[in-house]
């Protein structure tokens, strides 16, 4: 397998006017998610009506009870990990000039996994106002990303296609260490297990609020450096000689990046490959400018994992299995690996 730089046509149709669609289409399954939920489906006038009444008392009115205490918190949490997962993505990919690469074919959403894990395992879960989990994956998660890294560097530089197969390599023996953490959680072991399997089961607005933050102002990094990763594009070389601060770049993405994914593997577990196929419909539709392609992939991530979370609650009932819901990381995987090997397929 080896590096190839992503190139594409750019489309001829507006960036601007494509991004809005995007952006409806992630209003429109929001939506959607309120009214269909895991059991009964509600009518988009009964959704609307509750939302605009705002929370009242769970005795009284079990109905906005439903709305808003289970929905809509597992829904926006959903469009935040899911719009950091695609914006993360994109950045990798752009930053390592590989259509592979994403946070976790390249180790990093495991390493935030342990961290997480062995929060929970050993307490200190809610330190820091609940950043606990959250803080421990981005110690972890930048472990991992330093072990890939020298694993791949090769006389002062780093070999793409090297760090992607240690990164797969990174990933498994973590995940071997997550199954350890699984056996040694006791009573705990469930919540734990969320942490490999990746689940929105437990949102609340609290998490939603940090998730929320990391979204924001990761995003706004990552984007002010989407004209240096159009420079980049052409090549280190190439960008050097344009002025580009080649290791202060790479530096910046891969920990902002970093960070962004230890927040949503801390909220919410391992959701794999959906950093993968967003930024790849993202410049499928918005071209290879990385100033709207990443903003596209953050948006079209979001759509997809509430879409995904749906599909997850809904599967039990459709296949009358004793599941109330699947975990949802299984389905991005079910998506998302014939995706990676029909890329490597085409790479390669």
């Amino acid at each position: 397998m080896s590096s190839h730089p992503i190139t594409s046509i750019q489309p001829k149709r507006s960036p601007f006017r494509v991004l809005w669609v995007l952006f409806g289409s992630v209003i429109l399954a929001l939506l959607v998610h309120l009214n269909v939920g895991s059991h009964e489906w509600y009518s988009p006038w009964q959704v609307a009506v509750e939302l605009l009444r705002g929370p009242l008392p769970d005795s009284e009115h079990p109905f906005n009870n439903i709305i808003w205490s289970i929905r809509l918190p597992r829904v926006l949490e959903c469009v935040c990990v899911g719009g950091i997962l695609g914006a993360v993505g994109s950045a990798f990919q752009a930053q390592l000039r590989n259509p592979l690469a994403e946070p976790y074919v390249v180790g990093v959403s495991s390493g935030a996994a342990v961290g997480s894990a062995l929060a929970m395992v050993l307490g200190f879960e809610a330190w820091f106002g609940g950043l606990g989990a959250a803080g421990c994956g981005f110690v972890t998660g930048m472990i991992a990303l330093a072990l890939v890294y020298f694993l791949a560097s090769r006389r002062g530089g780093v070999d793409v296609s090297t760090l992607l197969l240690a990164g797969v390599i990174v990933g498994a023996l973590l995940s071997s260490v997550l199954s350890l953490t699984i056996l040694l959680a006791g009573q705990n072991s469930n919540r734990v297990l969320e942490a490999l399997l990746g689940s929105m089961s437990t949102a609340t607005f609290e998490k939603d609020a940090v998730l929320f933050v990391a979204l924001v102002a990761g995003s706004i990094v990552l984007i002010r450096q989407t004209r240096l990763l159009n420079a980049f594009a052409m090549g280190e070389e190439s960008a050097a000689r344009m002025g580009v601060d080649v290791a202060r770049l790479r530096k910046v993405v891969l920990i902002t990046g970093t960070a962004m994914t230890a927040a949503a593997v801390g909220a919410v577990g391992i959701i794999g490959f959906l950093g993968l196929v967003a930024p790849h419909i993202s410049r499928r539709v918005l071209g290879v400018d990385w100033r709207f392609s990443l903003i596209g992939s953050c948006l079209i991530g979001a759509t997809l994992l509430i879409v995904a979370d749906l599909i997850a609650q809904r599967i039990g009932s459709v296949f009358n299995i004793a599941l109330t819901e699947v975990p949802v990381g299984i389905v991005t995987a079910v998506i998302g690996a014939p995706s990676l090997l029909i890329l490597i397929r085409k790479k390669g």
